[in-house]
């Protein structure tokens, strides 16, 4: 997961791109409008605590975050982009030519100087640290100059974060930008994926699993909060600390060691190879007895995947794969 972050420029500079950059701009989506109204809107979103209506369709946004950047993609949303950042992932091979068509505004996260450059109307950030305040990037900054945002909403459930939420994330988009239709074609194309999946899995013994996504002192892990949770059920697992109150947690490793998972599921991205992550779990002591580790039994999946948007379906049929080889086709 996005831990560190960039630091942004001097704020005289974002003075400066206010007067300069942002001063033609057209009048925001969430603010009062004298053109023509359009079909399907105004729509009234509210997202993480932050209401905003949109009436007309955003024509200048810019997505972070690589679920964020996929869900547009999938939605055919590159001509609305003006801007992406911070991929954890290749995209997926399918939305290349779309997402080669989109500025990249920079490797991580742009500075709020870089972002206001772009002049969008809109941002959507797949993390919360997308919105950083000691960044400069709160929400509430973008709308004090005119610029609407949207945070994927895995990172301020109001419910259970399962497929429900993953529908109820790319019908959202799909609604601010006036293209209902498309969401509706998304959701029914990934839960043909989600059913093929639960009808060869009917029946199975679920293998009790622990995620480690990264740590040497302790382990960081996919609690119960997060769509992580739902896509082990899902796969014929069950997470060993979905008691973990939140989407993702710290926990020891002698507690790992206690829950005795059968099977360990390694989140891949940044500088740590799947290979050391096994590696140092392998060697480490409090893990010595534990079965899967005896069994040296891993399955393995990208970041990119074990969060909410269009490849959760794909990543569910991956992991179901691992676990029970001959069971998914």
């Amino acid at each position: 997961m996005p831990r560190n972050l960039p630091k942004t420029l001097l704020p005289a500079l974002a003075a400066a791109l206010l007067v300069s950059g942002c001063a033609g701009r057209a009048a925001p989506a969430a603010g009062p409008s004298s053109a023509a109204p359009v079909k399907g809107f105004p729509v009234t979103v509210d997202n993480c605590g932050v209401k905003t209506t949109y009436r007309r369709p955003p024509q200048r946004a810019v997505s972070l975050n690589q679920h964020a950047t996929e869900i547009m993609l999938a939605l055919g949303l590159e001509k609305s982009m003006v801007g992406t950042g911070y991929l954890d992932d290749r995209i997926l091979p399918e939305y290349q030519g779309a997402y080669d068509s989109v500025k990249v505004l920079s490797k991580e996260y742009p500075s709020f100087e870089v972002l206001l450059q772009a002049e969008p109307d809109l941002v959507y950030g797949g993390w919360s640290s997308t919105f950083a305040e000691k960044e400069g990037r709160s929400r509430a900054a973008f709308t004090k100059v005119g610029i609407n945002t949207h945070l994927n909403s895995e990172e301020c459930p109001t419910g259970p974060v399962d497929a429900a939420a993953m529908d109820a994330e790319i019908r959202t988009v799909a609604k601010i930008f006036g293209v209902p239709e498309r969401g509706e074609q998304q959701v029914t194309k990934l839960h043909g994926v989600l059913d093929r999946v639960e009808s060869q899995l009917a029946g199975v013994p679920p293998v009790k699993l622990f995620v480690y996504d990264s740590g040497d002192k302790t382990a960081f892990t996919a609690g119960g909060k997060g769509i992580g949770n739902e896509m082990m059920r899902r796969a014929g697992g069950v997470n060993l600390f979905a008691d973990l109150d939140k989407a993702f947690g710290d926990v020891s490793f002698e507690q790992v060691a206690q829950r005795a998972p059968e099977a360990i599921v390694i989140y891949d991205y940044g500088d740590q190879s799947v290979d050391d992550k096994k590696k140092f779990l392998l060697a480490h002591p409090a893990l010595k007895d534990v079965p899967a580790i005896k069994n040296q039994r891993f399955a393995v999946l990208p970041l990119s995947s074990t969060v909410l948007g269009v490849r959760m379906p794909a990543a569910v049929e991956s992991l179901a794969r691992q676990l029970h080889p001959g069971r998914v086709q």
